[in-house]
């Protein structure tokens, strides 16, 4: 509180008739009579009446009655209008037993922030206690209230009719009379504060704030002074608390961790005002999932703490039964209980641990009550928008002060301040644990080679702080030992990124079961993105994204060891051979998925040598702000020419340079290592397309099965080979080729000129067709066909492991289909009987 606003402060004396004795400067200006207009008259001319007192004497008497009187209400100015005001009424006592009232007057309308919170104004607006004393002109006290004996220790006697000196000798009574001196010599109202630490009475050690102000007479002449003093030990260690708060609450929510900042907290409150303090979280807070908990009645289900941050003054933290991170217990009966249901604080200033008390009730929590001391609690809910994150303990042990009123507004205070840094850190904490789901979900958690390849990855988000991005990577097994390799990247990063990525790479996995080759892949892949774009600008509420992406996407078949790959927007893969010369095959860029250009994509196709090493990568990879693409290109040639070393090895050398840096995109790394499948484990017949060709195919497969060792499979494969083989002889009329492929399953494929692919259809109770295809599903783990260039391909899959019962071949089929028959009826029957043979 600043000179002017004190100065602005009206005081006045009354007598107890009501008749004014003494006016100030201040008063004037604050209602426009003079001393000269008031002294000596009655004061309501100035205050207005109530019902209830309707004279100036029966109001005195009322205050007199109450020791006093404090509260707003309303003056009236000289020029008739009213004035919104705080006013005071001290009772004061003098040497003969006579009594006056000091009264003290401020406009609330002029009061600012500052104002109402200093020491001196906020004791007059509420019934805090304020010392009074009036002294004469030659600063012998004359008028004294009873509160002035609390603040330094001289009686009533002892002080009426002395001066300062004279009832507390020494040099700082001599100072504060030497600002009484200043005050009568201005001969105007003025404000002087003076602070000192006084070391007798009862209150030793306060500190006071004196303010004095000079009176006048009818005349307007000085009187004397009136000092106000106040206790501002309280208030003042109250405002340092706080100021050390402000201060040190800044560095609270440093982090996104909720238990880096429950600790900080913790910190802060030790042993500014507390010697313990702890920070439970209620335990859907610190991991981000789960509803929030809401603050009200709570029932039988109470929530589940997590103890988040402890401090202590003593080393080790003696006073919690429970460790960071460790579950906390919550007595039924306990005053957190009452917290949780209502969200107000407990203030608790001597813990009772009588017989029956929750601390009786709760061993664990008493013994450690006893063993340390805990004398005085508090406990504060920690809250954000109605949810509740959790409570704070704070517990004085050596400390022999009891909490009061001030250290709850200062511990809320705090606890405010950490609540809104611990409900964004909660927000982050389920915001990546979504993400992270939502990556885990979208990226393949193991990579599935086979027979086919070795396969290793890594992946760097660009939005490290929630571990998602727009890059994808898979390894998708196809039929005949085959395998696709896929790399995309979608533009942007974070969230949106990795929603559009796990779209389309469920795109590609749909349409890789399709079987299609690469370069048709793509133009499919191409479509969708368009349509994924046109839907999101149809949707007039939904921030418009970008879905544009590239994609590598390559086919690779270990009986031929020849791998087939197409790109759109994407840079070539890095190839290794055995030797460790690498080489970036000439592969035609093509357009960027999305753009519409409506250009063909191109595929080659490479003859790779058993052990080959394959590096699909993102641009992330190999173009930084530091180097262009070339660079990174070579650099990544370099760090993988390495033949000897592990494919895990050499993904991390890849990534070596993108260790501890912040980059702009996702950075991802595909690596496989070729193998190839004997020719030993592949067997193939070409079949002449007539009623032969049957029992010729099942004879066949069953002598290699034999060779094989996997007799257990020759009943099923060979009702297999038959369906398909009919069906092959049926709808077509060049050559039939035959082949088992033996890897991780069997592979059965017959292949013809017919390019139509086979489907199942309904077959009636009285239809002689339309059953083969059923067959087919029950026997295999599954099938499919692909086209080919001249005509497709049949496949169907069978375990190693068991043969499967024919039993369930043959049970009632369901409602399917076949491809159209195009034969007639005495063929198909003449292809049965062949099947039966």
């Amino acid at each position: 509180m600043n000179t002017r606003e004190i100065s602005e402060l009206a005081i006045a004396m009354v007598d107890e008739q009501g008749t004014v004795v003494a006016w100030t400067e201040a008063a004037e200006r604050l209602v426009g009579y003079s001393a000269g207009d008031v002294v000596g008259g009655s004061a309501a001319l100035v205050l207005p009446l109530s019902d209830e007192a309707s004279t100036m004497s029966a109001f005195v008497e009322q205050c007199r009655a109450q020791n006093g009187w404090s509260g707003t209400t309303a003056v009236r100015h000289r020029d008739g209008r009213m004035l919104d005001v705080t006013l005071r009424m001290s009772m004061l006592w003098g040497q003969d037993g006579s009594v006056a009232w000091l009264v003290s007057v401020s406009d609330i309308g002029t009061l600012s922030g500052e104002a109402v919170n200093g020491s001196v104004q906020k004791s007059l607006l509420t019934r805090a206690p304020i010392g009074v004393a009036v002294r004469d002109r030659q600063l012998r006290c004359t008028w004294v209230n009873d509160t002035m004996e609390s603040h330094d220790g001289i009686s009533r006697d002892r002080r009426l009719g002395r001066r300062f000196t004279d009832a507390l000798p020494g040099a700082k009574a001599e100072a504060l009379e030497a600002v009484m001196r200043q005050v009568l010599k201005s001969g105007t109202t003025k404000v002087h504060e003076y602070r000192t630490s006084l070391a007798t009475g009862p209150r030793q050690g306060r500190t006071m704030t004196a303010s004095f102000f000079c009176l006048q007479d009818a005349d307007g002449q000085a009187l004397g002074l009136c000092t106000i003093s106040v206790d501002v030990t309280e208030s003042r260690r109250a405002r340092e608390r706080l100021a050390t708060l402000s201060q040190a609450s800044t560095r609270l929510g440093g982090t996104l961790d909720v238990m880096q900042t429950s600790q900080e907290l913790a910190d802060l409150a030790v042993p500014l005002f507390a010697d313990f303090v702890a920070v439970d979280l209620e335990q859907s807070v610190p991991f981000g999932e789960g509803p929030p908990v809401r603050i009200g009645p709570m029932g039988e289900r109470l929530p589940v703490f997590r103890r988040a941050g402890l401090a202590s003054i003593h080393q080790g933290v003696p006073e919690s039964p429970w460790l960071r991170g460790e579950p906390v217990a919550v007595p039924p009966s306990s005053p957190l209980t009452d917290v949780l249901g209502t969200g107000r604080s407990h203030l608790e200033p001597i813990v009772d641990t009588a017989p029956g008390t929750w601390i009786d009730q709760d061993p664990v929590r008493a013994q450690k009550v006893h063993e340390n001391g805990m004398h005085s609690l508090m406990v504060v809910p920690i809250r954000a928008r109605r949810a509740l994150l959790g409570v704070a303990l704070f517990i004085r042990t050596e400390d022999p002060v009891p909490f009061q009123e001030v250290d709850l507004l200062l511990a809320e205070e705090l606890v405010s301040r950490a609540a809104v840094s611990l409900d964004n850190a909660r927000q982050y904490a389920r915001e990546q644990t979504a993400a992270l789901a939502l990556q885990r979900n979208l990226l393949p958690r193991r990579l599935r080679g086979g027979t086919a390849v070795e396969a290793a990855s890594r992946y760097l988000p660009a939005d490290m702080d929630h571990g998602v991005g727009g890059d994808w990577f898979d390894v998708i097994p196809l039929s005949a030992a085959r395998v696709a390799l896929v790399v995309g990247d979608v533009v942007g990063h974070g969230i949106n990124a990795a929603a559009t990525m796990g779209r389309l790479r469920t795109a590609v996995h749909t349409l890789a079961d399709m079987e299609l080759p690469p370069d048709e892949l793509l133009a499919r892949l191409d479509d969708t993105v368009q349509r994924l774009a046109e839907q999101d600008a149809d949707a007039p509420d939904k921030t418009p994204t970008v879905v544009g992406a590239t994609c590598l996407y390559a086919v690779y078949d270990p009986v031929t060891r020849k791998c087939t790959m197409a790109a759109a927007g994407h840079p070539p893969p890095a190839i290794i051979d055995p030797q460790g010369q690498v080489t970036f095959p000439d592969l035609p860029t093509g357009a960027p998925l999305g753009i519409g250009l409506g250009i063909p994509f191109e595929a080659v196709e490479l003859e790779l040598p058993e052990g080959s090493l394959l590096a699909l990568y993102t641009d992330g990879l190999i173009e930084t702000r530091d180097h262009d693409i070339e660079e990174g290109m070579h650099r990544l040639g370099t760090a993988l020419a390495q033949p000897g070393r592990s494919l895990e090895d050499l993904c991390t050398r890849a990534m070596e340079a993108f260790q501890g840096r912040a980059e702009c995109d996702d950075v991802t790394l595909l690596l496989v290592r070729t193998r190839s499948l004997s020719p030993t484990r592949v067997a193939s017949w070409t079949l002449p397309s007539d009623e032969t060709a049957v029992r010729s195919a099942r004879n066949l497969a069953a002598r290699q099965l034999a060779e094989w060792g996997l007799e257990g499979l020759e009943d099923s494969t060979k009702l297999i080979v038959s369906e398909l083989v009919t069906n092959a002889v049926r709808h077509s009329t060049g050559p039939i080729v035959l082949r088992l492929i033996q890897h991780q399953v069997l592979t059965c494929e017959v292949s013809d000129t017919d390019v139509s692919s086979p489907r199942l259809r309904s077959a009636r109770t009285v239809d002689e067709n339309g059953r083969g295809l059923y067959l087919v599903a029950q026997l295999s783990r599954r099938w499919g066909s692909r086209s080919i260039p001249g005509g497709k391909v049949v496949w169907a899959e069978e375990d190693l492991a068991s043969a499967p019962s024919h039993a369930r071949a043959f049970g009632t089929p369901p409602v399917l289909e076949e491809q159209p028959d195009h034969a007639s009826r005495s063929r198909a029957s003449d292809l049965r009987v062949n099947q039966q043979e």
